[in-house]
């Protein structure tokens, strides 16, 4: 890489004390979106809701002419047209994706890159067809270790010229629980174009650089991938120049719908006095969810939330809460914390790392309770004139029911 290219694509940094978000940052923040809180009321996101970040570009993509290949140790290499995958067995899975930078921007210091709050999520049905058994009708080789992931989507970073390229240990790869899926399909309809159309990885329970888009060839390797997105770019590390450890599943989160209803700068949240309900979703990529706590008062108390029975057994995907709360007038500040079932749980203080991943700090939501918030003093318990309604009468679940296809 020459020196102009280099100029371009700087190393990773962190922010200095009292610098602000980057004209680079804010660029990124423009092209890649979060999911809006309130949207965790829906089961399934609709498309245009979740997440997305894209590294380079969105490519052309035509899925009349699309392959995929497989190749590398295998028996039988393989070239796909979409028609030949679709004659697969299909199978569908409901899968919460989560970026690894998810809660960045809230970390002190603040590493430089996309400035992700804590909406980086999104949850939803893929379909398509297994890795194994794809995998399984190549014939992949003894002796193989890493099953590598090429995406269609290329560009430049820390003066790296690359295709976005991703790897699965084989074990992973050739799972059951979690199955990952060779995906064509998001809530039954083909994959919008940010989300990967026509084709793209899903592996449930990991972070989303796991999740290639535009996948576009699977090569079996004999040895681990090296490759600048599995060895460089997605690690925790405490410094530059420390090897440190790879980012793989999702560490446990809770998020509440903000209650109420935002001032439009601040984003603070106002309810009326009274009775309400909070809500909103938990998940982890290690173990399932079994408990969820609420905090009313900054976190100096805390207790349990009602979780509802997951509808679809053992999917990865996100889990129901409710709790009740009397909000009194003032200022109060809200959390939520998940912990799963192999004892993981939020962390009230920060676990930095340099690459400002796998944040999952409790989440802060603070709240002005005023017995009238309106222009003409509307009542408490009423709709004022600007629409300000007290939240509905939830169902038997405690959530609304999504399908969603398009946006």
């Amino acid at each position: 890489m020459d020196g102009r290219m280099g100029a371009i694509s700087p190393p990773g940094r962190l922010a200095e004390p009292a610098e602000g978000i980057s004209p680079e940052e804010l660029a990124l923040a423009t092209r890649n979106h979060g999911m809006p809180l309130e949207s965790l009321r829906y089961d399934l996101t609709p498309p245009g809701l979740h997440y997305v970040l894209v590294h380079y570009d969105i490519p052309a993509a035509d899925a009349d002419t699309w392959a995929l290949t497989l190749g590398g140790r295998v028996r039988t290499p393989l070239t796909l047209d979409m028609a030949a995958l679709r004659s697969f067995p299909p199978a569908t899975h409901r899968v919460t994706m989560e970026c690894a930078g998810n809660g960045r921007a809230r970390l002190t210091p603040r590493p430089v890159s996309q400035p992700w709050l804590v909406e980086g999520i999104g949850t939803a049905e893929w379909t398509g067809v297994p890795l194994r058994t794809l995998l399984a009708a190549c014939g992949v080789a003894p002796g193989s270790v890493d099953v590598v992931f090429t995406g269609a989507d290329h560009g430049l970073e820390r003066g790296i010229e690359q295709d976005y390229q991703r790897s699965l240990p084989l074990e992973v790869a050739t799972g059951r629980d979690p199955e990952v899926m060779v995906a064509y399909a998001m809530n039954d309809a083909p994959l919008p174009p940010q989300h990967g159309y026509p084709l793209r990885l899903v592996v449930p329970g990991w972070y989303g650089m796991a999740h290639v888009k535009w996948l576009r060839d699977i090569t079996v390797i004999d040895t681990e991938f090296a490759g600048f997105q599995q060895q460089v770019a997605y690690r925790y590390r405490q410094a530059a120049d420390d090897p440190g450890e790879a980012v793989t599943r999702i560490a446990p989160r809770a998020l509440m719908v903000p209650p109420g209803f935002p001032d439009f700068m601040s984003r603070t949240r106002v309810v009326r006095p009274g009775p309400q309900f909070l809500e909103g979703r938990a998940w982890s990529g290690m173990a399932p969810v079994v408990r969820v706590e609420v905090s009313t008062d900054g976190g100096r108390g805390w207790y349990d939330a009602e979780l509802d029975v997951p509808p679809h057994g053992r999917d990865w995907a996100w889990r129901h809460w409710q709790a009740p709360w009397t909000a009194a007038p003032g200022t109060h500040v809200l959390g939520v914390r998940a912990t799963d079932a192999e004892g993981n749980s939020q962390p009230v203080k920060q676990n930095w790392n340099r690459g400002g991943f796998g944040n999952n700090l409790v989440q802060r939501v603070e709240v002005l309770c005023e017995a009238s918030a309106s222009p003409d003093g509307g009542a408490p318990g009423t709709a004022g004139p600007a629409g300000h309604a007290e939240p509905p009468t939830r169902s038997s679940t405690g959530s609304s029911t999504s399908t969603s296809t398009s946006s």
